[in-house]
């Protein structure tokens, strides 16, 4: 299929990579974002050597470089503080580190850009109220109260994605598992050069993102999944951070710079779309963060969703052959960074971090 006119649902990673890729082939692409300002958490994400060669295959990875801290390695430490292990990561581009860190911000900078530069139309502050499959096309009905039929749809609208529930709403929703994650931004010290993991029933990281920059991130028990106001964030996050690192809790003070978010997690056994429509990313296959994949997963599904539109002439066709290549390496990350997760609640076996980080960098390698 060629030159077609794409919808894209969602703003996010997975929503602007898929409309940088789909261009690329040389497709219409518009991308609609349900927030107007468009915002980003502004604290980082840790991205392995499988998303620098995506952004290799993309043409991006200068920008993206320029943004991010390389590194080569993952160092484990015990519930006290003692380092266990180096964990070293497979160097997929030649002359790139293995992984880097980087903002949040700064990513969907780099993403926004080349998307508009290469001739995306991005719509903010709108949503896909009804989409409705007639013929050879998809009409879609806008919440600006405008309406437009779509060669293809996409939706790349998260974990809640309102496109998967309109395509199967008696499929699988998302759930709690019982932990949440609490980020923040903080003074990075010369000497960290990579990414450091403690292990315990308060998992805790270090990621360096910038220069002098770098953000702590606790994953904690959180039974009944509470909800915390704005106010008291701040110390409520300082009372979670382990004795390992309880000489940074004191710099947690600014109640709005702590990102707090519930873990939930979902995965998708059967079809990923119906008709001309087609999901990718967190809509599909949501996982934890602790193996540190869920963007490199979406950032991956773009690529390859756009190959398999380029390589047949059917959208069942090429929706389906995306499917088929993806779906076990993203199965295996969602079940493998919820293993770790019930791990740290004491709901099933403790994950040896270093093997599971090793086995992950093992998988993630093999091409896409």
């Amino acid at each position: 299929m060629h030159d077609l006119d794409i919808l894209v649902i969602g703003g996010g990673i997975g929503g602007l990579t898929a409309a940088i890729a789909l261009r690329a082939e040389g497709h219409r692409v518009t991308v609609i974002e349900r927030d107007p300002e468009w915002t980003v958490y502004g604290v980082g994400i840790i991205q392995q050597g499988n998303v620098l060669r995506a952004m290799d295959h993309l043409g991006l990875l200068d920008d993206y470089l320029a943004a991010a801290v390389g590194f080569d390695f993952v160092a484990v430490h015990a519930p006290d503080g003692a380092l266990v292990a180096k964990v070293p990561s497979h160097r997929l581009v030649e002359g790139c580190p293995a992984n880097v860190g980087i903002g949040r911000r700064a990513l969907q900078r780099v993403l926004v850009e080349r998307a508009r530069e290469a001739g995306t139309t991005v719509l903010l502050g709108v949503t896909a109220q009804e989409i409705v499959e007639k013929g050879h096309g998809v009409d879609v009905r806008f919440s600006d109260g405008g309406d437009r039929t779509f060669d293809l749809v996409i939706g790349a609208d998260g974990v809640h994605s309102r496109t998967r529930r309109q395509l199967f709403p008696d499929g699988p929703e998302p759930y709690f598992t019982g932990q949440s994650v609490w980020r923040y931004n903080l003074p990075r010290p010369a000497d960290l050069d990579s990414l450091h993991v403690y292990n315990g029933p308060t998992g805790a990281g270090l990621v360096p993102i910038g220069d002098g920059l770098m953000y702590l991130y606790l994953t904690t028990p959180e039974p009944g999944n509470p909800r915390y106001s704005q106010s008291g964030l701040a110390e409520a996050m300082r009372a979670r951070v382990p004795a390992p690192l309880a000489d940074l809790a004191e710099q947690i003070t600014d109640d709005a710079e702590v990102v707090y978010r519930p873990l939930e997690t979902l995965f998708l056994e059967g079809p990923w779309h119906k008709g001309r429509v087609v999901l990718l990313g967190d809509a599909v296959h949501a996982s934890t963060p602790h193996l540190g994949q869920g963007a490199g997963m979406a950032i991956e599904d773009a690529i390859v969703l756009a190959e398999e539109i380029g390589r047949h002439g059917t959208p069942d066709a090429g929706f389906t052959a995306y499917r088929e290549r993806r779906f076990e390496r993203c199965r295996y990350i969602v079940e493998e960074s919820l293993a770790i997760c019930r791990g740290q609640l004491g709901e099933g076996p403790a994950i040896d971090n270093a093997k599971a980080t090793a086995a992950m960098f093992a998988v993630t390698a093999q091409p896409i």
